[in-house]
């Protein structure tokens, strides 16, 4: 198959990594070292106040950077399929993609409220050293201050905080500020799960339907094998079914309705009340 630039979007907590982890465990595709490269897709715009990037903003300095870091992966791997995660593209789809015109996207989509469930355990998580200094080796060097400075009152934050939360975690959204101020830790996540998922639908639906697979989370762990097979047809890439099958081996549907149960049911009722609408557009109310 020819060289291919698969995009995974969705919101955090909505089975990104497990979906890049599988595609990636075969011949041929391959992805960075990390957990994900936020830092190379601002790069440019490192000073943007939000991760809602206009597509305008990718000029031609930007593009080419890039798909130079794609190339770079392309070349160490031998990878004819770089695999790329990043949940804050989903708030960003149409910048993506001028960067990366030919590529190809997967969008994975998971019940908002069992998300949100999940997130906020990261948003309250400590420091994970070894996971820091994954991602740090992808950090342009001369954006490496800003993010030094942006860490430490993150962390600085978690001390100082109510919530015990850090200062900023997950997808940046347009007036986070005062998403923060006026929500509490619940409901921001909630809120950037629907951010997410409802910009990157809005993308999607102005695409050809050639460029776009959907995956819904629940689907994908309950039917692992069917599912993967699908988006191996779309990305085109060729797999016995025997590798398929070991490929999802580890994948199960345990995880799921645990965020909702860990809410309880008020809350589960306050956060359906907030995004709604969202959820009904993926039948999960």
């Amino acid at each position: 198959m020819s060289n291919t630039d698969v995009i995974i979007v969705g919101a955090p907590r909505s089975g990104t990594n497990m979906l890049r982890d599988v595609l990636t465990s075969f011949d041929g595709v391959s992805t960075w070292p990390c957990d994900e490269i936020n830092y190379i897709w601002r790069h440019g715009n490192v000073r943007y106040p939000s991760d809602e990037i206009p597509a305008q903003r990718a000029n031609p300095a930007i593009k080419n950077y890039i798909r130079q870091r794609f190339s770079d992966i392309r070349e160490k791997y031998n990878a004819d399929v770089v695999v790329e995660k990043t949940c804050a593209n989903s708030l960003r789809v149409p910048f993506v993609d001028a960067v990366l015109p030919d590529a190809k996207y997967i969008f994975i989509y998971r019940d908002g409220i069992d998300a949100t469930g999940s997130a906020k355990e990261r948003w309250t998580a400590k420091l994970d050293i070894p996971y820091i200094l994954e991602k740090v080796r992808f950090v342009p060097k001369t954006d490496l201050p800003y993010y030094g400075l942006r860490y430490f009152w993150a962390r600085l934050y978690r001390f100082i905080s109510r919530e015990r939360r850090l200062a900023f975690w997950g997808p940046a959204l347009d007036g986070m500020e005062s998403v923060l101020q006026n929500h509490t830790l619940n409901e921001v996540c909630a809120l950037q799960w629907q951010r997410c998922v409802d910009n990157a639908e809005k993308a999607f639906s102005d695409m050809p339907t050639d460029k776009v697979v959907r995956v819904r989370y629940e689907d994908f762990v309950r039917q692992p094998v069917e599912e993967l097979s699908r988006i191996l047809e779309f990305i085109g890439k060729e797999v016995e079914p025997e590798k398929i099958a070991k490929a999802v081996e580890g994948v199960s549907p345990r995880s799921l309705g645990k965020g909702r149960n860990a809410l309880g049911g008020q809350e589960v009722a306050n956060l359906e009340a907030l995004v709604g609408e969202t959820l009904k557009r993926y039948d999960y109310l």
